[in-house]
């Protein structure tokens, strides 16, 4: 057998960008599809990040209607198109926007800082279809409502949020602390310390914190707009989020703790050894002088020729 005949591995999985060249998506209208559920990813096992299935990718390319339906489903539109599509003027179209009769689906902030909303036109088309929202489309607006949008009511960003939550938990099924991190990304860090006061459970759900979204230059004005989209703002959705994460948290804790440092072993018992006795103190040796041991030497020896 030729050494030539050694073949490797079928690949399974693909990057986001070659999908998107495959399905012939631009990179944002890929990254939507996957928000949307449209496009199934798996994590990546040499942890660099999402990659699509082959079979996906095959089974969307063999779609009917490929690649117009699957395009359609990811089409947005702003303010002035979608007020085209509801067949009203912009004015009362960022009314039900705000009221949260319809919700975006992405953002962006221009060149001047200003949010700008996206919505999905399928669902503009659906919803204009329903007769049940023909009084939303014409007449005058209901006393509430108009009393709420005088007061300055605007779920727009709210709402966002929700539907955002839904992808991150659609993406982190499965793994209870990936759950509970896609809830304390949209808490404040301060929210998430007084949460999940614990170091040790605190670190570890950091760990499934998704991907920051990120807007401009960190601090920048535009990143500093952007955070006050992708971070709840008001007390009562703040104190809902901080209710949900106390749930999950609690969930992930008994499905699997987090992990500690292993404990120290305490040290083996030693038997004490006996004590041993002070050392007497040193005692100066007595030297004598030698003038001295002379003297006595002399003595000595005239106390004996006395004595003989």
């Amino acid at each position: 057998m030729s050494g030539n005949s050694v073949t490797t591995p079928a690949r399974t999985t693909c990057t986001p960008s070659r999908a998107a060249r495959e399905l012939g998506l631009k990179r944002g209208e890929f990254d939507l599809a996957v928000h949307l559920g449209h496009i199934r990813t798996v994590p990546d096992e040499g942890g660099g990040g999402r990659r699509v299935p082959r079979d996906e990718v095959d089974r969307l390319r063999t779609g009917e209607g490929f690649p117009e339906t699957l395009r359609k489903r990811v089409a947005t539109v702003g303010t002035k198109e979608g007020a085209g599509l509801l067949d009203v003027p912009p004015g009362r179209f960022t009314r039900l926007a705000r009221l949260g009769v319809v919700v975006p689906v992405k953002f962006y902030l221009n060149r001047y800082r200003a949010v700008v909303w996206l919505y999905l036109a399928e669902e503009l088309e659906q919803f204009a279809a329903d007769e049940d929202n023909a009084s939303l489309l014409s007449g005058r607006t209901p006393p509430g409502l108009r009393e709420q949008l005088k007061e300055g009511l605007d779920v727009r960003a709210r709402n966002w949020r929700v539907r955002h939550l839904g992808f991150l938990r659609r993406q982190s099924a499965g793994h209870p602390w990936a759950q509970a991190a896609a809830v304390a990304s949209l808490l404040d860090p301060a929210q998430l310390a007084e949460i999940v006061p614990d170091p040790y459970e605190r670190a570890h759900l950091n760990r499934f914190l998704p991907k920051p979204m990120t807007y401009g230059a960190p601090e920048s004005p535009t990143a500093q707009g952007a955070e006050r989209i992708l971070r709840a703002g008001d007390p009562d959705e703040i104190a809902w989020y901080r209710a949900d994460l106390e749930q999950a948290v609690s969930e992930a804790r008994a499905a699997q703790p987090a992990p500690r440092p292993a404990s120290r072993p305490a040290p083996a018992h030693r038997p004490a050894l006996p004590q041993r006795p002070p050392a007497p103190p040193a005692v100066p040796h007595q030297h004598q002088p030698d003038a001295e041991k002379r003297r006595s030497r002399g003595l000595l020896g005239r106390l004996c020729r006395r004595n003989a």
